[in-house]
């Protein structure tokens, strides 16, 4: 246990702290409870982190983006500025299941609620879309959905503003996201858009009604390769009671050129919600290229760079936690 993780009873601030909810690699999130009673959400960053000026920067960066972000279909922050002994950000609490734990205990989910959940997220991205903002990192591990069935997304980390100066952190390499979900852009290095949420929202409605991903491999590199590389599996081969229109969705999120996608999630809320009456000789998809001998090259000097990166942040991260835990 890390010498800065606060434990029950406890307090932060003008906030009581009810238990840990999870303790990642950079941060630890609690429940807590605010002077009036209400439970919230505490996201703390590790102290270590902190001391990089590139870290904290970042996490201003998500402090600016959550206090911007107001929509039923995004945690909400309760953050007022006030001055705190640390950093950390406030958030609304969202009782329920991480999309991930229902996908684990459900399996495939029915057709009608794999669709209402990815209309529910498409809708509070194409807010999030409207204001300039894009997630990066989409997943079911960061949308909780409670027990009357609302989605809401989480986690706005390693969001990107528009307008905003592109910045840099040593603990991370230049690819952020997580494999299953990351768009070839992503792969590649760039930073991505609304496009690339796009993309990561129809790796999720595939999973919800295939019951897997679209790629899996051994290792996160494999997927990110396939990702780049391979074509999409049909969803109607995992079944054949897929509805067509609903394939047809999926396909467009999923092309790896981004001008072929969706625009932004606005534009993929119109079709979800018109699933039914979509005319599918308007989705035209001819066969995609495969990546040009120097894309293919560039993508491996990229996968061996993030393995070099993830080497380093991992020693890195170990002697933080060493010190930490030895403070003293």
């Amino acid at each position: 246990m890390n010498a800065s993780q606060l434990q029950p009873g406890e307090t932060l601030d003008r906030f009581r702290i009810v238990r840990a909810i999870g303790h990642g690699a950079f941060s630890d999130v609690y429940l807590a409870d605010d002077p009036g009673g209400r439970p919230v959400v505490l996201k703390c960053p590790h102290e270590a982190l902190l001391g990089d000026v590139s870290a904290f920067d970042r996490f201003r960066r998500e402090i600016e983006i959550v206090r911007r972000l107001d929509h039923p279909g995004i945690q909400r922050s309760y953050d007022a500025g006030e001055d705190r002994s640390r950093p950390y950000v406030v958030m609304e609490y969202v009782e329920g299941e991480t999309l991930r734990a229902r996908l684990r205990r459900q399996g495939r989910l029915p057709i009608a609620e794999a669709v209402d959940l990815a209309e529910q997220l498409a809708d509070a991205m194409a807010s999030a879309h409207a204001q300039g903002i894009c997630h990066r990192d989409l997943k079911p591990e960061n949308v909780l959905v409670t027990p009357d069935g609302r989605a809401v997304v989480t986690d706005f980390g390693i969001a990107l503003m528009a307008g905003a100066r592109r910045l840099t952190w040593r603990w991370l390499t230049s690819t952020v996201g997580t494999p299953d979900y990351m768009a070839p852009e992503q792969v590649q290095g760039k930073r991505g858009d609304a496009r690339t949420d796009v993309y990561a929202l129809g790796v999720m409605l595939f999973e919800m009604l295939a019951g897997r991903v679209p790629w899996e491999g051994d290792n996160p590199l494999a997927v990110m390769s396939q990702h780049v590389n391979a074509p999409v599996p049909s969803l109607r081969e995992v079944d054949r009671a897929i509805p067509p229109p609903l394939e047809a969705i999926v396909r467009k999120c999923l092309r790896k050129d981004p001008d072929e996608r969706y625009a932004d999630a606005r534009a993929l809320l119109h079709d979800l919600r018109s699933w039914q009456e979509l005319d599918l000789s308007s989705f035209v998809f001819g066969e995609e290229s495969p990546p040009r001998p120097e894309s293919r090259r560039g993508l491996w000097l990229l996968v061996a760079g993030i393995s070099v990166g993830f080497l380093a942040a991992c020693a890195i991260f170990v002697i933080a936690v060493y010190l930490l835990q030895h403070a003293g």
